[in-house]
C-alpha cells in the first residue's frame, strides 16, 4: 500500500499574511507562482501513481482543491473525496493582524501541539480529527485502492504522520512543515509504514526521538 501526501501550492496567505484579515482562510486562492508549482509537480505525482487509479482525499479549502485540479488527474482517480477532517488548523474566522502576531508568539512559547487559539483549534484538535480520518480509511478492504493521494496542509500532514508512526509530541514540534507543493511518500509492508524521507527539523527533539 502507498500513501502520497502533498501540501498545497503557494497561496495568497503564504505571501500576504494580511490576506487572512479580509478573506476567509478556506477561500484563499493560489498565487500565480502557486499555479506554476502545481503544474510543475504534476508529472512527478503521475510518476508516483505509476498507472494506479488512486483514492484521492482533499481538504475542501480552495487552495487544496485548486492544487488538485492543476495536477490534472481527475480522470484517472478511482474516487475523489472532499474530506473536511483534512483541513488546515482553524485560527478562528477573519483575523486581527495585531492579535495574530500575539497568538503566534504565545503558541511558539506554549507549544504548537497544545496551544489552543482563542477562537480556533489547538494542534491536538487537528490530531484528533486526523486520527478519526485514519480510522475510517479502509485501505485494507478489497474494494479500496491500494494507492491513496492526500492533498492537504503542512501541519495536518505532519500530524497524520505523527499518528501513523506514533511520534512523540516533542518530535512533532521539532519538525518543519513541508514546502508548498512538496510531498512525502509512505509505503506499508508487513503492517508497518515507512517514510521515503524525513521532514526537515528546526531543532533536535528534546526527548531524543527520531523520525526513522
Amino acid at each position: 500500500m502507498k500513501m502520497i501526501l502533498l501540501r498545497h501550492a503557494e497561496s495568497l496567505g503564504n505571501v500576504d499574511e494580511l490576506a487572512y484579515t479580509r478573506i476567509p482562510d478556506h477561500a484563499l486562492p493560489l498565487t500565480a507562482k502557486g499555479e506554476r508549482e502545481a503544474r510543475a509537480v504534476a508529472p512527478e505525482i503521475a510518476r508516483l501513481l505509476d498507472g494506479e487509479r488512486p483514492a484521492v482525499y482533499v481538504s475542501p479549502y480552495l487552495r487544496t482543491r485548486e492544487t488538485l485540479r492543476l495536477l490534472d488527474i481527475r480522470a484517472s482517480c478511482e474516487r475523489l473525496v472532499p474530506e473536511p477532517r483534512l483541513r488546515e488548523q482553524d485560527w478562528g474566522n477573519l483575523q486581527d493582524p495585531a492579535d495574530q502576531e500575539v497568538q503566534k508568539a504565545r503558541r511558539h512559547e506554549f507549544g504548537h501541539f497544545f496551544y489552543r487559539l482563542p477562537f480556533g483549534e489547538s494542534g491536538a484538535d487537528v490530531d484528533d480529527r486526523v486520527a478519526a480520518f485514519l480510522s475510517d480509511l479502509r485501505m485494507r478492504e478489497e474494494s479500496h485502492p491500494e494507492t491513496v493521494l492526500i492533498v492537504s496542509h503542512g501541519l495536518t500532514l505532519r500530524l497524520l504522520c505523527r499518528r501513523l508512526f506514533g511520534w512523540s509530541i516533542e518530535l512533532f514540534e521539532s519538525l518543519s512543515n513541508p514546502a508548498t507543493c512538496e510531498y512525502r511518500v509512505l509505503s506499508e509492508s508487513g503492517g508497518k509504514w515507512a517514510l521515503d524521507r524525513p521532514f526537515a527539523q528546526w531543532r533536535e527533539s528534546p526527548d531524543g526521538e527520531t523520525q526513522l
